[in-house]
């Protein structure tokens, strides 16, 4: 599944406003990088995402704690915000738009991300308008821990207008951004030697192409590359959504988009090979288990199913062609009954003897009827619980009793 990743640009929106956007098939490779205005964006495929980037230089942070009983899901949330961050904001607050971190709870310390809502919401009207609706709205620099467990640097933007961006800065882990300079950089820590002993190693500095070397002139070192695209397919694993309050969608086509972009990172994330290797063993564990399994009862049942063969080759050798072992063995026994003079349970003389035993004192049959091994009782009107009873004595006998065209219907049990 392919993800547009693509940059709100930071003027009023247009027909015309130019969009630099990152396609990738699973979150970490680019495979298309270039600019286009909305209506000419790549379509990501029907199961694909957009990921709105929001520049570093369109948010600002600030750091709250929410007061108990005003949770992410409280209606007066806005409200909250709104008093919290009022004295801290240049701009009328209901000009601005909110969101909280991932996570958040009231009565804990938490970011608050802050840009202009009426921006926001035009830059992402017009992506509705072009067919290209944001799954996802993202920041491009978010506070919170890095993946290298410490102050991370980055340099972006032009050499007439270059900045840099610290994140997890200080104890609270902040994103801080300066315009370039060699006191910046001392400022935020990334000069050598600005933020320990004289022989701390120098913190790692990436920067954009176009101002790598202005980058390593301030710094007097190299500074690795840090193209924009790495930086949207960075921001795009984030966990940060700022669609929140009036932004927020609940459609069911953004659930199936998140939902479909969290497939196929699993499918193809290079992250989750381990996963899907312990996934596809596990499967194939089961389906190989399964099919012993079954051969197993295979095994045990024609192994039982040749005991009896046997059984009725080595009692009755005369039998030659065995069909069906069962039926066949017990009419061998019915001719060596026959033949012996003896009785068996599906004869007239133990049917009836089993029927006068279980039937009701001083009620007797009208008719009898006899056909190979069925003995029908006709001319009896017994009560229900007279014919309830009479059933249970018969079943204790191992024998059946039940009614049948208008007879009572006596037969022997397969034993």
């Amino acid at each position: 599944m392919s993800t547009l990743i693509l940059y709100l640009p930071p003027g009023p929106p247009g027909s015309t406003a130019e969009y630099s956007f990152t396609l990738t098939q699973d979150g970490h490779a680019a495979t298309r990088h270039a600019s286009a205005p909305a209506a000419l964006l790549p379509d990501p495929g029907r199961t694909g995402e957009v990921v709105a980037v929001v520049p570093a230089r369109a948010l600002s942070w600030q750091r709250v704690q929410l007061p108990q009983g005003a949770g992410p899901q409280s209606p007066r949330l806005r409200a909250v915000l709104e008093g919290l961050l009022e004295e801290r904001l240049l701009d009328d607050t209901a000009q601005v738009h909110f969101a909280l971190q991932p996570g958040a709870r009231a009565g804990e310390p938490l970011w608050v991300a802050i840009c202009d809502r009426l921006w926001l919401q035009g830059a992402l009207q017009a992506l509705e308008a072009a067919g290209r609706p944001a799954s996802r709205v993202v920041p491009e620099f978010a506070p919170g821990p890095t993946a290298s467990g410490g102050p991370e640097f980055f340099v972006i933007g032009t050499p007439e207008d270059a900045h840099v961006i610290a994140t997890a800065y200080g104890a609270d882990q902040a994103v801080v951004a300066w315009p370039l300079s060699p006191a910046s950089l001392a400022w935020v820590g990334a000069a050598p030697g600005s933020t320990g002993p004289a022989d701390e190693p120098a913190a790692a500095v990436r920067a954009e192409p176009a101002v790598v070397q202005m980058t390593e002139q301030a710094l007097g070192r190299p500074v690795t590359v840090y193209t924009q695209s790495q930086r949207a397919l960075d921001a795009a694993r984030g966990t940060w959504d700022l669609a929140q309050f009036e932004l927020a969608s609940t459609s069911r086509t953004r659930a199936l988009r998140k939902a479909g972009s969290v497939a196929g990172s699993f499918a193809r994330a290079p992250q989750w090979r381990a996963a899907r290797w312990a996934l596809g063993l596990a499967l194939a564990a089961h389906v190989i288990g399964i099919n012993l399994w079954a051969w197993q009862e295979r095994q045990s049942l024609a192994a039982k199913q040749a005991g009896v063969r046997s059984a009725l080759t080595q009692t009755f050798p005369q039998v030659k062609v065995i069909v069906d072992a069962p039926v066949q063995m017990e009419r061998e026994l019915a001719l060596l009954r026959q033949v012996a003079g003896s009785v068996g349970p599906r004869d007239l003389e133990p049917l009836m003897a089993a029927a006068g035993a279980a039937l009701p004192p001083g009620r007797l049959p009208a008719v009898l009827e006899y056909a190979t091994g069925d003995l029908r009782l006709r001319g009896l009107e017994l009560t229900p619980e007279e014919k309830d009873a009479m059933t249970q004595r018969m079943t204790s006998g191992g024998y059946s009793l039940r009614e049948q065209d208008g007879a009572l219907l006596v037969r022997a049990e397969a034993p």
